[in-house]
């Protein structure tokens, strides 16, 4: 299908007309109210610093988010009015919706804060939402990603660094961005370096209880924050609500109690009980190889009999696949790690081959559901286990099902709707589905 032929289809030009009244709208509704808009871009934990900063900042300000995945062309401006997204094809829903916003529009506005999490696919799409005017942007990261619409990290930083040029303000995350894509930008840095704008020191713990770390702002402001989502990138997801919530004005006072609010999300470093006394580790959100690796550190630093790591395909890295894959298996430790147990072609191909390489046992799967069943038969008391993946024919989540002490700890695990459920029937036979 020719470019032109695309554009012209149906659901192409039903989704460009919805786009421009809700921006339209968006825009006006800027226009009228005094809302401070924080923004949120990078290759990786978009949605877990979003909700980080959501959570943070509505201790002392009346803050409106979405918890999903609301973070492209159509379900951007939803945010700001409150609405679920409907079928596309659902004109009265739609009719509905447009008309809501325009009273929204004319009445005062209930919040003053909007968290907002922009995402892209491919060249081209941050740089549509210009319209939203951050006061705050937040760059989670410069890391591959999409690498099949990208092909190059200079490709992604162009992308992701759009934003800096319709925003008022932007924070990078300094230690997982190089810094040739920062030189001559006007940004403000975090990071666990002490050179960053905002940085902490004294982290205290890699344990499965999480710790507490001392955050250092501008102006020689210190906040002592607790730092409940485990790892490495606990920190930066603190340091990014804490800058965040700094530079649209919380005293040091509210930051220190806002940030006593952010726990582990669904799927990103969330732990949860499991059977024979075992610990489980829920990462299973998305995967990308930086992630994958600070999950992996703190399962090595975890005091257990038995360690065990379920590492599903990371998807949508083009090229880069089997360098990523690779790189994630070479850091499989067999001192550290009793059993490696991989989902998906690509985690078979090039991640199982490295860590077995290490001297790690490992075992290959194409469902996560037969993943489950087999860690299951080799788990043995108080272990813990660390499960990573990504979406489409990975699904790890679903791994871990036959792993918990609670069957109803299923309910917290990601992509449990009944939409989702769905697409697992479609691709790995029949499930049992797990209300929302």
């Amino acid at each position: 299908m020719s470019t032109l032929s695309r554009r012209l289809h149906p659901k192409q030009v039903g989704r460009s007309v919805v786009c421009a009244i809700l921006e339209w709208q968006v825009r006006r509704l800027r226009a009228r109210h005094d809302i401070t808009v924080v923004a949120v871009v990078g290759s990786i934990g978009k949605t877990s610093t979003k909700l980080a900063i959501a959570h943070s900042l509505e201790v002392s300000r009346r803050v409106i988010y979405q918890t999903g995945n609301y973070n492209d062309r159509v379900t951007v401006p939803l945010v700001f009015f409150g609405h679920k997204l409907p079928a596309l094809f659902n004109v009265w829903a739609w009719t509905k919706i447009f008309f809501a916003n325009e009273r929204t529009i004319r009445l005062p506005y209930f919040y003053d804060v909007a968290v907002l999490e922009l995402g892209t696919d491919q060249p081209g799409d941050i740089a549509e939402f210009a319209y939203v005017k951050p006061d705050v942007a937040v760059v989670t990261a410069i890391t591959p990603e999409h690498m099949e619409y990208f092909k190059t990290l200079d490709a992604v930083a162009a992308e992701e660094l759009a934003v800096c040029d319709y925003s008022k303000a932007v924070l990078v995350n300094a230690d997982d961005t190089p810094a040739d894509y920062l030189r001559d930008r006007q940004v403000m840095t975090y990071g666990q370096q002490d050179s960053r704008d905002y940085f902490a020191t004294d982290y205290n713990s890699h344990s499965l209880d999480g710790g507490q770390a001392k955050l250092h702002l501008p102006q020689g402001l210190t906040v002592d924050a607790p730092v409940k989502i485990l790892g490495n990138q606990g920190v930066k997801i603190i340091l990014a609500a804490a800058g965040a919530g700094h530079m649209v004005g919380l005293s040091a006072e509210e930051l220190q109690k806002g940030l006593q609010e952010v726990k582990p999300f669904a799927g990103r470093m969330q732990i949860l009980p499991g059977i024979k006394g075992s610990t489980i580790i829920d990462d299973t959100y998305n995967a990308s190889p930086a992630p994958v690796i600070a999950g992996l550190d703190v399962l090595y630093a975890a005091d257990a009999p038995q360690r065990i790591a379920i590492l599903g395909n990371m998807n949508e890295l083009g090229d880069y696949s089997q360098q990523a894959h690779a790189e994630v298996g070479a850091y499989c430790r067999p001192e550290k790690l009793d059993l490696v147990v991989t989902i998906g072609a690509d985690a078979e191909r090039y991640l199982l081959p490295e860590a077995h390489r290490q001297g790690c046992a490992v075992h290959a799967f194409s469902s996560p559901y037969d993943a489950g069943e087999f860690v299951r038969g080799q788990m043995q008391p108080s272990a813990v286990v660390l499960a990573e993946g990504s979406q489409n024919r990975v699904f790890a989540e679903e791994a871990l099902k036959v792993l918990l002490r609670e069957p109803s700890d299923a309910q917290k695990l990601v992509r449990q709707s009944d939409y989702w459920m769905s697409v697992k029937r479609k691709q790995f036979g029949p499930v049992t589905s797990v209300s929302d």
